[in-house]
């Protein structure tokens, strides 16, 4: 089969956001769609007309194109709800838990994400193709390593001989949005105006907060939080410097916790997953913890969607193809 020949459709189908993929041999990218269509912001017409704005004209042309679909569309308040997949988790155990159904334009497949058990449970949804795609793209991250997922709720991920072994949710995000827009330390800033501006970033401001959640020992970050108006009423911090000084405190209070928690053991390689501007302010933040060698893709979830299409069976990789092919010759 060409290389150029369309062999799925994948959807990264958030909260917010719906992206569609379109995918040929060996997972190449043929072409992209998206929307603002997440399941908190569908259209007239729900979910499914969600799903023929993005896809409509692919499946027009192949209406046998399988078509595998993850994130918060499998959720409680998604199209479908599909069971998670309890850790230790790896391809073949997501594939054995895709749910399938009727959409009304074909079939979809939605990938079930992952759960951890215990007295404190966690969950996630669609990250967990990020790390399938991560780990296809650079193997040597198979045998033992860390994926980190900055954004709302970021996950730390541990991964060790191909499975997803354990995973902790940081809501590090969520308290920056609720901190800049509902307290007083957000307010300059946001009285100002600058609270929409996301483009902006200051480097310094940022590092201090990091360095100061790295040095707050027992007493932790919620006891240096007002340090961020206290800094601006003295005229250390500017209006400008505010939220990035916050970020640093948050950011850095997140890392500061999870090398606690390994007690003095040496952290596994690190990987980045997600928005650029966003990794990099991870990374800026782990080289003031000593972590210098880390990694950042972006992007891997198209990879990761074809993995557990393939441990389904739903596509063939292009060397079982290739086999396939000659059975016939």
């Amino acid at each position: 089969m060409p290389a150029s020949d369309p062999v799925m459709i994948g959807l990264d189908w958030g909260t917010s956001s719906l992206r569609a993929y379109l995918l040929g041999a060996d997972g190449t990218l043929l072409d992209r769609r998206a929307t603002g269509h997440g399941i908190q912001h569908l259209p007239a017409g729900g979910y499914a007309a969600a799903f023929r704005s993005v896809a409509g004209e692919w499946i027009g042309r192949q209406p046998s194109l399988p078509v595998v679909a993850a994130g918060m569309v499998g959720s409680r308040n998604g199209w479908h709800e599909v069971p998670y997949v309890p850790c230790p988790a790896n391809p073949d155990s997501i594939a054995n838990g895709l749910a399938a159904f009727d959409s009304g334009f074909g079939t979809i497949h939605l990938v079930p994400g992952l759960s951890q058990g215990g007295p404190l449970p966690d969950v996630m949804r669609g990250e967990e193709v990020q790390i399938i795609g991560a780990l296809a793209l650079e193997p040597d991250l198979v045998t033992s390593s860390v994926c980190v997922l900055p954004g709302t709720h970021c996950k730390w991920a541990t991964i060790a001989r191909g499975h997803v072994t354990r995973f902790t949710t940081y809501l590090t995000g969520e308290l920056f949005g609720l901190l800049r827009d509902h307290s007083i330390v957000g307010r300059p800033a946001k009285d100002a105006g600058l609270a929409a501006q996301p483009g902006l970033f200051d480097r310094d401001a940022f590092m201090r907060g990091v360095r100061a959640a790295g040095e707050s020992g027992a007493v932790g970050v919620t006891a240096r939080l007002f340090s961020t108006r206290s800094l601006f009423l003295t005229g250390q911090l500017t209006t400008s410097q505010t939220l990035d000084y916050l970020s640093g405190l948050l950011i850095g209070e997140e890392i500061r916790s999870v090398l606690a928690g390994l007690a003095g053991a040496a952290c596994p390689p690190l990987v980045l997953l997600g928005d650029p501007r966003l990794c990099d302010r991870y990374r800026l933040a782990l080289a003031t913890f000593a972590i210098d060698t880390v990694r950042v893709l972006n992007e891997t979830g198209p990879q990761g969607l074809w993995r557990i299409a393939i441990a389904a069976g739903l596509v063939l990789h292009s060397a079982d193809s290739r086999k396939a092919n000659r059975s016939h010759d």
